[in-house]
């Protein structure tokens, strides 16, 4: 009964932050290949209909407070859906070791440029 317990946790954490548009479920791949078990190809299909519900709800909200720019739109959503398109294929074709490695330098590169990056006046 309790196995439920921790991905229910993991699952509203990653809400929180999915909302804030921080990344959630970059978090939420992170758990579910590291601690909870589930292979890299399975996350990331989980990963991804998890991200849909979780941006449709916070999506009105940065609406409503003017936190769109607009001219940007239409460019970003179709660039984002043929690299998204591409980027799944190669996934599921890589092997999955390969895969893990390329996530990690990733998660890496992310986390030095947070730590190191300028900070905005």
């Amino acid at each position: 009964m309790s196995d439920w317990i921790l991905p229910l946790i993991v699952g509203a954490a990653t809400g929180v932050l999915s909302g804030f548009g921080v990344g959630g479920g970059t978090l939420l791949l992170v758990y579910m290949t590291a601690f909870a078990g589930v292979e890299q190809h399975l996350a990331q299909g989980i990963n991804l209909l998890y991200f849909l519900p979780a941006g449709l709800m916070a999506l009105p909200t940065h609406i409503r407070n003017g936190y769109l720019e607009k001219p940007v739109l239409l460019p970003a959503i179709g660039a984002g859906l043929v690299c998204a398109a591409l980027a799944a294929w190669a996934a599921t074709a890589m092997d999955v070791a390969l895969l893990k490695k390329f996530f990690g330098g990733f998660l890496v590169v992310v986390g030095l440029m947070e730590l190191l990056g300028r900070k905005k006046e």
